[in-house]
């Protein structure tokens, strides 16, 4: 592990960045104030260098803020100087017991945090290009089927009002609805297009489809969520990350809880997977004769299904590993 001079804490914002640059021996620390955009975090990096910052030997640390953070990484990557986003909960139940709040003090509990914790340092990685557009358009793909949804919604209102009084929003509401339908199909059309002319995107997809109830939205979550599997090192790790790993709680001889996941996870991951969980037990006769079983054991009927989410995961971790289909050896079982 690099051992690093200086820790520089980012706080995000859209408009401004506020900079605490931290010297990992003194302790002391100086606040800047800069602009959000690329330009002026370009000046700011060549103002450091000019006050004989060591720039190789700094660490970059800030929250995770969504799209507040590209110009940040995507600068800071291009220069090929090390970056470290945390999520915002870690850092905030990091600082203890705190009263009141401001950019600048953020800033600053930013990089000492980067200082104390470096033994869990995870640099930063752009995801390819690919990835991130797939990452974009499945966004847009999500909120144009909440639109469609909701639009929808005003046919219930013919069966409770005078056709005079409905028709005055119905051609409106039609039309709308059309053309939601077709900016999905568009969307999906060019998510087909970018993971076929990939090789390698194409050959995952094709990999995680060929176990039996994971599908084709499944599938691209899964790339995206994974950067192409390369952000999680197993299947145990991303796991957590979906919020199906059981955990235990308990204290002393007193405290004896029962094992549960946690909140904190992808929510959409984590719902995809019960999907392809009640699929997989129409689908799949070994997950099936699995669930029947447990459930004759007295097994809750969802912890058996969160079981069956970590054995899909599990799954889709050993095919990309492996590059070779899924085969059911249930069916070879004697």
């Amino acid at each position: 592990m690099k051992n690093y001079l200086f820790h520089l804490g980012v706080d995000i914002s859209k408009s401004k960045l506020d900079v605490n640059l931290l010297n990992s021996q003194t302790l002391q620390s100086e606040h800047f104030v800069i602009d959000n955009n690329p330009k002026s975090i370009k000046d700011f990096i060549k103002k450091l260098i000019k006050q004989k910052i060591e720039i190789n030997n700094t660490l970059f640390c800030c929250e995770n803020t969504g799209i507040y953070t590209n110009h940040l990484s995507y600068t800071l990557l291009g220069l090929q100087l090390d970056l470290w986003i945390v999520p915002a909960i870690e850092i905030k139940r990091s600082k203890g017991i705190s009263r009141g709040k401001n950019d600048k003090t953020d800033a600053k509990d930013i990089s000492f945090y980067s200082l104390r914790n470096v033994d869990k340092l995870k640099l930063y990685t752009l995801a390819e290009i690919d990835i991130q557009k797939l990452k974009m358009l499945y966004a847009e793909r999500e909120k144009a089927l909440k639109s469609l949804l909701l639009m929808e919604t005003t046919k219930e209102n013919s069966e409770f009002m005078s056709k005079e009084i409905y028709n005055e929003v119905c051609i409106i509401n039609n039309s709308l609805v059309n053309n939601i339908k077709k900016a999905i199909s568009k969307i999906e059309k060019r998510i087909k297009e970018i993971i076929k002319s990939n090789q390698q995107l194409d050959k995952q997809s094709k990999l995680i489809k060929s176990i039996p109830g994971v599908g084709e939205q499944t599938s691209l979550y899964f790339i995206i969520a994974t950067k192409g599997f390369t952000a999680f090192k197993n299947w145990r790790q991303f796991a957590c990350y979906s919020g199906v790993a059981p955990f235990e709680y308990s204290s002393g001889s007193s405290i004896k809880g029962r094992t549960k996941v946690n909140h904190m996870a992808d929510k959409k991951m984590k719902s995809l997977l019960q999907m392809c969980a009640m699929t997989s037990l129409k689908y799949d006769p070994q997950l099936k004769e699995y669930y029947i079983k447990k459930k004759a054991e007295g097994k809750n009927s969802m912890l058996v299904l969160n079981n069956i989410r970590c054995k899909l995961i599990s799954r889709v971790f050993a095919v990309i590993n492996r590059e070779t289909p899924y085969i059911n050896t249930y069916k070879f079982a004697s």
